[in-house]
């Protein structure tokens, strides 16, 4: 891995992550390029990791042996037709952090037959504890597998898909996620406020608590239910806040959330694939 050239294009947060997370890992800061035509931010690149950071796209994966395309699902297209003629028969893997945009898709603005893997991590990434799920195209070979594998572990856990349908569902549980537990931080704290604390004691137990709580759930045996029973006494504190957020249909709520999240991010890939 340590040998291998891995050209970037699009230099922002997601790029910054996974740069940072690979050379933490002892990944060579001189095998790794990035494409970006701010000069803001390829000066900022080259300043923060010693990377080499090009204008121009086809300079940055010249000979790479990875290219990740990490810019706006509405770039993809535009970016990949561009690559197409500067790829050679062997062709290296191409790695998409792209919401949205099918490997078919990608693939046949290649020019067809490329290796490509689509991956959908999440926000997390930016601090090392993402998670991503990542489904390979048939012309995928074992080494650009697990190629691809530590790339995206760089930045927290990874999974393998064996549908690519299921992207959908990624997206609407860990890929968007994020926004999800924010927003009951936000209430938690909001009504923590109401009851009387001040805001930063509000907010610093709110965050605190699902600090724990998140690893609580990862460290134990136990699945997340009889985790919840376990802090829940009978006619007790938890057990009247628990019973208010069930009649408010909280699992009901989730599942329809996630629906939508799903059923857009569904309809995403048809619009970004008629490119």
């Amino acid at each position: 891995m340590s040998d291998k050239t891995i050209a970037f294009i699009g230099g922002g947060n997601m790029a910054r992550s996974l740069i940072g997370g690979l050379i933490a890992d002892g990944h060579p800061a001189a095998g790794l390029r990035v494409a970006e035509p701010d000069g803001e931010r390829r000066e900022a690149l080259i300043a923060d990791f010693e990377v080499q950071a090009f204008q121009e796209n086809a300079t940055a994966v010249r000979g790479a042996d990875v290219i990740i395309l990490a810019v706006k699902p509405n770039g993809v297209a535009d970016v990949a037709r561009e690559l197409a003629p500067q790829l050679d028969a062997r062709g290296p893997l191409v790695v998409s952090v792209a919401a949205g945009v099918r490997c078919a898709d990608i693939d046949r603005w290649l020019g067809g037959g490329r290796p490509v893997v689509r991956a959908m991590p999440n926000t997390p990434a930016l601090v090392q504890t993402g998670a991503t799920a990542l489904f390979a195209s048939a012309a995928v070979s074992e080494g650009q597998r697990d190629l691809a594998e530590t790339i995206m572990r760089a930045v927290g856990l990874i999974v393998w898909l064996d549908d690519e349908r299921d992207m959908n569902a990624v997206t609407a549980i860990s890929g968007s996620g994020p926004a999800y537990f924010f927003a009951t931080m936000e209430a938690m704290q909001t009504a923590g406020e109401s009851l009387g604390l001040d805001a930063r004691t509000a907010h610093l137990l709110t965050l605190e608590t699902a600090l724990g709580a998140a690893r609580m759930a990862l460290e134990s045996a136990e699945d997340v239910d009889a985790l919840k029973r376990r802090v829940t006494s009978p006619g007790g504190t938890t057990a009247a806040a628990i019973d208010v957020l069930e009649a408010g249909d909280l699992p009901g709520t989730y599942r329809r959330a996630l629906e939508a999240a799903a059923q857009r991010a569904r309809a995403l890939g048809d619009e970004l694939g008629d490119q």
